[in-house]
């Protein structure tokens, strides 16, 4: 992928064309629809709305992808650049301060590029209202002067794809929310999707593996890609300098039994978060504030990133009074289990 930049505008805009320099980060990265592993109910309705628009020579409709981090939001964005052969103007909500940087970024598109805000529920509010028509109408409206003697300029947009991605869609005003076409949520993968993934980053970075090593560093993943191919980078180091050079089973199961990461896919956070419910507070209730104070770790990183898989396994319940650990994770945690009350009784 490669990255050009206006003389006028330090935003980088990435061009669908990869690059030889391009390899690692980057070369992991699926490049057209073909290549996109999972999925596949997202993935099908896309490749007809991007056919659609490609047969009447216009832009996709504006797009929102939303659903837990590491998925491939951002990757998808690139694989819809690809497919629909234009260019993609990546930024962030957080980083777009004032209208005068959104009115630059819009400035700066070609006919049919796409313009991809990861986290854009953060976007400012005034921000957001000045995105309201470049949406619908592709028109900014500029104030010019100040005071009396102001006037409104109206500027011509290209017209363009807006891509937006979050992990919170709830947190969308409706307006915008309302003013997506198209609207895909990403679901968590199974073993099995992400063993072919990991069997083709393994692939990229020149490593032999074995499918059951595949496999062992996928069951461990919490259905994440990003989690995958980190902990395939991982268990590489492992197998370079450990084993043979071959990603095997028990290379997998080394690395990640020294990376703390147990065959659930649970870490070390995850399983202090557990035993200090248990330990100090009899399995629950506990609130979430207290509880972050009792590990040493941020309220918002446990809801967001280490509750909801928690949950999923059923090791974890939310409840009106707090947290509470439910007889699986004693269980996991071979702990027994006493009988005190749990979500369950409440």
């Amino acid at each position: 992928m490669s990255l050009e930049y206006s003389q006028d505008f330090d935003m980088p805009l990435i061009s669908p064309t990869y690059a030889p320099q391009d390899a690692g980060e980057i070369g992991l990265r699926p490049k057209l629809l073909s290549d996109y592993t999972g999925q596949e109910k997202a993935k099908g309705n896309l490749s007809i709305y991007i056919e659609a628009a490609r047969r009447r020579g216009e832009p996709l409709d504006h797009t929102l992808l939303y659903g837990p981090p590491g998925l491939g939001k951002t990757t998808l964005a690139g694989v819809i650049a690809n497919e629909m052969g234009v260019n993609i103007r990546v930024t962030s909500g957080p980083a777009i301060e004032k209208p005068g940087d959104l009115a630059a970024l819009l400035t700066n598109l070609n006919p049919g590029d796409i313009l991809f805000i990861d986290e854009i529920h953060r976007l400012n509010r005034v921000v957001e209202e000045i995105l309201y028509p470049a949406m619908e109408d592709f028109a900014i409206d500029i104030i010019v002067g100040k005071g009396p003697s102001a006037n409104s300029i109206r500027l011509d947009l290209p017209k363009f794809t807006l891509v937006g991605a979050t992990t919170r869609a709830g947190q969308l005003s409706a307006p915008l929310r309302d003013r997506f076409g198209v609207s895909l949520r990403l679901e968590l993968y199974t073993p099995e999707e992400l063993a072919r993934i990991v069997t083709r980053s393994a692939t990229i970075l020149g490593m032999d593996i074995d499918p059951k090593g595949a496999l062992e560093i996928a069951s461990r993943s919490r259905g994440t890609p990003r989690i995958a191919n980190r902990f395939l980078r991982r268990v590489r180091d492992f197998a370079q300098v450990v084993c043979d050079g071959t990603i095997t089973k028990e290379a997998a199961d080394l690395a990640l039994q020294r990376l703390e990461v147990d065959h659930l896919g649970l870490d070390a956070i995850d399983r202090r978060m557990l035993t200090a419910i248990i330990r100090n507070y009899g399995g629950g209730p506990v609130g979430l504030e207290t509880l972050a104070a009792t590990i040493g770790e941020e309220a918002v990183t446990l809801e967001d990133v280490y509750e909801p898989y928690l949950m999923q396994l059923g090791f974890l319940t939310r409840t009106p009074r707090g947290r509470c650990v439910t007889a699986l994770a004693y269980d996991h945690l071979g702990i027994a289990y006493d009988g005190q009350q749990t979500a369950f009784d409440l």
